[in-house]
């Protein structure tokens, strides 16, 4: 019995000597578990002529970030994110919405008649019920530039900081990020 537990003893220390040697690798971490993205869903019905333009905003996120999907609203399901066409200036709720919450983007066509690519203010206004902020003055490469990219500027699709901090605001313990809730407008 004790020649026994000597071999394991021996067995453990020889163990635990190879783990601690010079150019020894340890076990690599588990990978961080990988959340279930987030379903949002909009409500374009008052969304008038812009109803094209929110959908190809809202698959700008889609085919940029992985931890939130927007999706259109079937008739009769609740949505997180209302759009609703006026005559002010683009505005939206700052987010990031959650599920089971609301948010309200507010497409304005004063931006339109002034020359602004509707699929920008779409995805631009979106990104803020996502949570982001406008970062005035940008170039045009920042889609949360806004106003400030200029009436010529047609690019809809975020860039790398704004995905990852829209994937941030979606991952895992995303749900302890609070919504904002002011209504950012959108004028330049």
């Amino acid at each position: 019995m004790l020649r026994k537990l000597g071999i394991g003893i021996m067995a453990a220390a020889a163990i635990v000597t190879l783990s601690s040697a010079p150019g020894a690798t340890a076990a690599p971490a588990p990978a961080p578990e990988r959340v279930a993205a987030t379903t949002l869903y909009y409500d374009d019905s008052q969304a008038g002529e812009f109803k094209d333009a929110v959908a190809a905003g809202a698959e700008q996120w889609n085919s940029t970030v992985e931890n939130v999907t927007l999706v259109r609203a079937p008739a009769g399901t609740r949505a997180e994110i209302r759009i609703i066409a006026d005559d002010g200036w683009p505005r939206a709720t700052l987010g990031p919405v959650r599920p089971g919450g609301s948010a309200t983007v507010w497409f304005g066509r004063q931006a339109v008649v002034q020359g602004y690519d509707t699929t920008r203010i779409a995805a631009h206004e979106l990104g803020h019920s996502l949570g982001l902020p406008d970062m005035k003055p940008g170039p045009c490469s920042s889609l949360m530039s806004g106003s400030t990219g200029g009436v010529n500027c047609t690019n809809a699709t975020p860039n790398a900081t704004e995905q990852a901090r829209v994937e941030a605001n979606y991952g895992f313990a995303a749900s302890r990020i609070p919504m904002d809730g002011r209504i950012i407008v959108d004028a330049p």
